[in-house]
């Protein structure tokens, strides 16, 4: 008599295979498959596999190859844009180096400052008016056009080495530019008249 084993019966001929059902779902949906082709004509059956190789290969172009070649196609001018942001880093980080190695530097005198202030000013066209008072320096605009604006502070933050500590200005509707006042210091106002 055969023994019975613990998990179902053992096969009692031995040069035959039990067969048993597939455990994973992979396997059971090949077999599925197997069972549901083989029932098909043979005409049918290349029309399936035909299709299933359509869909796979649209899956694949969709999935894989259009997004690929979308990147490609944007590439040059993904490539150009980091390049000018490159291009302005560089320059930034130029200025920034300047402004340090200024900041390192004896500040300019008094004398110095003055004059520098008094140049950068001259470049407003008589839409600005200096009052120089102790370590400060007042600004008046009077309709002073931006673009000249920010060339000034820019000019009398690197030459004369001037910030703004208060700032009081307006743009009036229709008007050309910008009114009202600007109090600048730096370091190198504190000197002696």
């Amino acid at each position: 008599m055969a023994a019975s084993w613990p998990f179902g019966r053992r096969n009692s001929e031995p040069n035959t295979v039990a067969t048993t059902q597939p455990t994973s779902p992979v396997a059971r949906f090949t077999l599925a498959l197997s069972a549901a082709l083989s029932r098909l004509s043979p005409r049918e059956r290349s029309a399936v596999t035909i299709a299933a190789w359509v869909i796979g290969l649209g899956l694949l172009w969709w999935l894989a190859v259009a997004p690929a070649i979308n990147t490609l196609s944007q590439a040059p001018a993904r490539h150009a844009r980091v390049d000018t942001q490159l291009a302005q880093m560089q320059r930034l980080a130029a200025t920034a180096e300047s402004v340090r190695g200024q900041s390192s530097a004896q500040p300019p005198g008094r004398d110095e400052v003055l004059r520098a202030l008094e140049t950068a000013t001259n470049g407003l066209a008589g839409t600005a008016q200096l009052s120089v008072l102790g370590d400060r320096v007042t600004i008046t605009l009077r309709n002073t056009p931006p673009e000249a604006l920010a060339q000034w502070l820019t000019q009398v933050r690197i030459n004369a080495r001037l910030l703004p500590l208060e700032s009081k200005i307006t743009r009036e509707a229709g008007s050309p530019g910008w009114s009202g006042t600007l109090v600048l210091t730096g370091p190198g106002l504190s000197g002696t008249p």
